[in-house]
C-alpha cells in the first residue's frame, strides 16, 4: 500500500514536509539545526542496538565522523496527526552512505517517528526503526 502525498490533509502535508526537511539537515550535517529539531528529552532506537539513544547520540550519528549521507529517497507509508499536536510518521527509505575513506553503501529500511508540535514547529521526540536485514 502506498499513501499518495497528494491525498494528504494540510496537517499531514506539513508533518511530512518536516520529515523531508530533517533528512535534508542530516545530509547537510548541520549539527546546530539538527539539535534544535530534536526535543531535549528525545529518545530514539535503531532496533539493531540493545538500547535507545538520546539527543546527543542522534546528533553525533549524522555529523562529525559518521558516514556521509550522499543521496536518499523517502516513501511515506502512514502520516497521522492527533489533535494538531502529536504526529506519527511511518516511512520507508533508501539511502547511499559513504564512510570516511570508504566505499559508498546502499541501505534501505523503515522508520517510525513521533513529533510534538511546539508553537508552529514539529519537534521530533522519538524514532524507531532499522536498516533492512539484507543491508546489514
Amino acid at each position: 500500500m502506498e499513501l499518495p502525498i497528494a491525498g494528504f490533509s494540510p496537517e499531514q502535508r506539513e508533518l511530512w514536509d518536516r520529515v523531508v526537511e530533517l533528512w535534508a539537515l542530516f545530509k547537510g550535517r548541520d549539527e546546530n539545526r539538527i539539535r534544535v529539531a530534536l526535543h531535549p528529552l528525545y529518545v530514539g532506537w535503531n532496533t539493531n542496538t540493545p538500547l535507545p539513544h538520546d539527543r546527543d547520540a542522534a546528533v553525533r550519528s549524522v555529523s562529525g565522523d559518521s558516514p556521509e549521507l550522499r543521496e536518499y529517497q523517502l516513501r511515506p507509508l502512514s502520516v497521522q496527526v492527533y489533535d494538531g499536536q502529536v504526529g506519527v510518521v511511518h516511512y520507508a527509505y533508501a539511502a547511499t552512505l559513504v564512510p570516511k575513506g570508504g566505499a559508498p553503501t546502499n541501505v534501505t529500511g523503515k522508520w517510525s517517528e513521533i513529533y510534538f508540535k511546539q508553537g508552529k514547529v514539529w519537534t521530533m521526540i522519538a524514532v524507531s526503526g532499522r536498516p533492512d536485514l539484507r543491508d546489514l
